[in-house]
């Protein structure tokens, strides 16, 4: 049976392939390469084991990995948080077994957030915190809030299925909130993960979040009445049936 392998010199051939599999250009992809690397060197020193214990014979020995190059693990990691297949597709796509990538992305996940966070990339996570996140050179103070909903498995509990289940998407969902820079297209914060259950404007109100100051906050009539303090809010209106 024919299997697709992902291969990183082929892919980087075919931006658009390139993108729907990594979220990122071949170029941007090699702006985070050195970072992940020396991430990655910080977090697995040459000189220690896996787990953390110092070597006693030199590292490289052995069966040579299928993930060997920088730019394999990254793609691979990539391709994971982009598209979020099952661990058996993702081995079928890099010539690995389930257990293998259960491991391998428990070890290159940590370092995919060490190389963000150096690039100054990761969104904040604390909603009081928002206020005094990283700003880009020159970033107006004008953002974008809207909720995201992903597809999940059906829970087995009626409870948690009653919990999850989204009615306006009629599906079993988790959800997050983001807020997006309109200019410079970063997102500046992301919410924890709720039910999909739960409303935008409920949810918004319950992580507090903090809005640096004269900031114009765009939003949707999912944050109906949502007038968080030194924000000139601005939300479109709701088109009538008919166009009228």
């Amino acid at each position: 049976m024919y299997a697709y392998r992902v291969d990183y010199k082929a892919l980087r051939k075919n931006p658009r392939k390139f993108v729907a599999l990594t979220g990122l250009t071949p170029k941007e992809f090699s702006e985070i390469l050195p970072a992940f690397e020396q991430a990655f060197r910080e977090l697995y020193p040459a000189d220690k084991t896996r787990t953390g214990k110092r070597r006693k014979r030199k590292g490289g020995g052995g069966r040579k990995s299928v993930l060997s190059g920088w730019a394999t693990k990254l793609l691979f990691v990539l391709t994971y948080t982009k598209t979020y297949p099952l661990q058996v597709v993702l081995g079928a796509m890099f010539d690995l077994s389930q257990a293998q990538v259960n491991e391998w992305l428990h070890r290159l996940l940590p370092v995919l957030g060490a190389a963000l966070d150096r690039l100054g990339v990761l969104p904040e996570r604390e909603g009081r915190a928002f206020a005094r996140h990283k700003r880009q050179p020159r970033e107006p103070q004008d953002w974008i809030i809207d909720g995201t909903e992903r597809r999940r498995q059906r829970p087995k509990s009626p409870k948690k299925q009653a919990k999850h289940y989204s009615g306006r998407k009629k599906m079993h969902s988790d959800k997050n909130l983001v807020i997006v820079n309109t200019h410079s297209k970063r997102v500046g914060y992301l919410s924890p993960t709720v039910a999909g259950k739960h409303h935008d404007k409920a949810v918004a109100e319950q992580e507090h979040i903090a809005y640096p100051p004269r900031t114009v906050l765009r939003q949707d009539t999912g944050f109906q009445g949502y007038q968080p303090a030194g924000c000139h809010v601005q939300q479109a209106k709701k088109s009538l049936a008919g166009g009228r």
